[in-house]
């Protein structure tokens, strides 16, 4: 059964968990039975829910910013081939760059707080969203422009019946790339320059050596991205399907 494979994995990873725990420590981790229950007592703490809702507002805001750049800057590049093989190397320059580099920039532009923290996100987003997006217009099979040409499409019918279909499973997969590294902008965001979320309550725990603390909000955010990836590859894998099918 399908649900067998997932429940192996996450049995697999608490016995390595709980092993690797026998191996280090107190010192290094928590077990994973007392940092579940320290993350119930954490999210049953008053004090603790406006971090996770300060972190998620955050989040959501670069998450939506990232993608309509990125799928902005990604249709117009892959609708001129020329704009975008000059563009490329460029995307693909900025990607490799440590975005952490940036982050003293950021502060002077947008200050401490929820601005920073969603440029940051957005920064680390957008690239993967416009590099997948420009590769997937710019390989649309030809053949399927052949024939949309001779059966006399208007471009709006174009549009729904051939580019979408043709490129949408790329551009999701660029949505789901862009969503970790989003998440993951937020955080150093709120690690570096903030006095609120899950970023900030993370580097308040590691300054105090707040072992217990670390793991269960490490754990919350390991759970928030697998059950979030785990939807958007679902959706991959359902349009991939259904793109070879057609």
């Amino acid at each position: 059964m399908k649900w067998r494979d997932p429940l192996l994995l996450i049995v697999v990873l608490l016995l390595l968990w709980q092993a690797l725990y026998f191996f280090a420590g107190d010192i290094a981790l928590s077990s994973p039975l007392a940092t579940m229950r320290r993350l119930a007592q954490m999210l049953g703490d008053p004090r603790f829910v406006p971090h996770v809702l300060e972190t998620l507002s955050a989040f959501l805001q670069a998450f939506v910013l990232a993608v309509l750049l990125g799928l902005a800057i990604g249709i117009a590049l892959g609708a001129h081939r020329l704009t975008g093989e000059v563009a490329e190397p460029i995307l693909v320059a900025l990607y490799s760059i440590p975005k952490v580099t940036l982050y003293p920039i950021i502060l002077l532009i947008f200050g401490i707080g929820m601005p920073a923290k969603v440029a940051f996100g957005t920064i680390q987003g957008v690239v993967p969203v416009a590099l997948f997006t420009m590769n997937a217009i710019r390989n649309v099979n030809p053949v399927f422009n052949r024939t949309a040409r001779v059966q006399n499409l208007s471009s709006i019918a174009w549009v729904r019946d051939v580019l979408v279909p043709a490129t949408l499973p790329e551009i999701v997969t660029g949505i789901r790339v862009g969503f970790s590294l989003a998440l993951i902008g937020t955080l150093l965001g709120e690690m570096f320059g903030a006095q609120r979320g899950l970023g900030f309550l993370l580097m308040q725990a590691m300054s105090l050596h707040n072992m217990p603390n670390i793991m269960a909000v490490t754990l919350l955010l390991v759970l928030f991205a697998a059950i979030v990836n785990t939807a958007l590859l679902g959706i991959d894998r359902r349009l991939r399907r259904r793109s070879g099918a057609a």
